[in-house]
């Protein structure tokens, strides 16, 4: 019997899940009605990440901007200065310090051949929640969780982003 390298199984894993970037693809037809790799929402925009930062002095609030390719934003400012130091040391590939939710999240999905392929946000109330997609063996849609945490773990899986389009305002601009 033949043992195959896991980390080579979840590399070809993740280059395969990567095409579901395109909407057109599709690995294998899914049994549930909400499909990881369905057509694109209409009512979502793909965002990334323009900004963070700390909203005061004491780095207990968080700030991050999301922006569109054609300019609009969304700026998020409700959760921890400890969420936003992550994003921004996973947008600078500094990913040695895993918070241990994250960590636990990671090694399920390594243990399960999970990834994650896109984070949806949304209002709901007050609150900005956030659906996780994963695709593996079985596809896994999380639901309502803090958007802040799943910006983050988009950003250290490289996963796309997307916002719901009536969240998203122009830029002003100033003459």
């Amino acid at each position: 019997m033949k043992i195959r390298n896991p980390v080579s199984i979840l590399k070809n894993r993740y280059q395969e899940l990567i095409k579901f970037a395109n909407p057109k693809f599709s690995l294998k037809k899914s049994k549930s009605t909400l499909r990881i790799d369905q057509e694109p929402d209409a009512d979502y925009e793909l965002v990334k990440i323009h900004g963070v930062g700390l909203a005061d002095p004491f780095a207990v609030q968080g700030v991050v901007v999301l922006k569109t390719d054609d300019g609009k934003e969304f700026p998020i400012s409700a959760f921890s200065g400890e969420v936003a130091q992550y994003i921004s040391n996973f947008i600078d590939e500094k990913r040695d310090s895993l918070p241990t939710i994250y960590n636990m999240l990671e090694q399920i999905c390594e243990e399960n051949e999970l990834l994650l392929v896109k984070v949806k946000l949304y209002q709901s109330g007050n609150a900005l929640r956030s659906n996780l997609y994963l695709a593996g063996k079985k596809d896994i849609i999380l639901r309502n969780y803090r958007a802040s945490d799943a910006i983050a773990l988009a950003t250290f899986y490289s996963a796309p982003i997307l916002v719901r389009k009536d969240l998203l305002v122009e830029k002003p601009t100033v003459n």
